[in-house]
C-alpha cells in the first residue's frame, strides 16, 4: 500500500526497512539504544585513529549524564564489547577500545546491510 508521491519520503522509508532488518543482533550480545549510541561513538573515534578515552565518553552530555554514561560503560566492559588500554608510562588515561566481540558485531552489520541492500528492489 505505497502511497508516497516523495521520492525522499520513499528512499527514508526504505531506509527504515533495512535498518529494522540490520538491527537483528547475534545471540548474546542485547543492547538496549543508548549502548548502542556510546558503542557507536566510541568505536568510531577508535577507527579514525583517536581513541577515546573513559573521560571523555562520560562527558558525551548528548548521550546522558555522566553517572548514566559510566554506567553504560561499565555494561558494555561486563558484555565484553569494550576494553582499555593504558599508555605505557601513564597510568591517568584509560582508552576504550572495542574487542573483538564488538569487531564481529560491526561485521555483522555490514554484512547484514550488505545482504539487505542486494535483496532491494531497485
Amino acid at each position: 500500500m505505497s502511497n508516497i508521491n516523495s521520492p525522499f519520503a520513499s528512499a527514508y522509508m526504505r531506509f527504515l526497512q533495512l535498518a529494522k532488518v540490520i538491527q537483528a543482533l547475534p545471540d548474546g550480545m542485547d543492547m538496549d539504544a543508548n549502548e548502542k549510541a556510546l558503542l557507536q561513538a566510541v568505536v568510531l573515534r577508535w577507527y579514525e585513529n583517536q581513541p577515546m578515552t573513559v573521560r571523555e565518553a562520560i562527558a558525551l552530555a548528548d548521550l546522558g549524564s555522566p553517572a548514566t554514561l559510566h554506567k553504560r560503560v561499565t555494561r558494555l566492559r561486563e558484555k565484553e564489547m569494550l576494553g582499555t588500554l593504558n599508555l605505557e608510562g601513564d597510568r591517568r588515561a584509560k582508552f576504550l577500545i572495542p574487542t573483538q566481540r564488538t569487531l564481529d558485531y560491526f561485521s555483522h552489520l555490514g554484512q547484514s546491510m550488505q545482504a539487505a541492500h542486494q535483496d532491494s528492489p531497485a
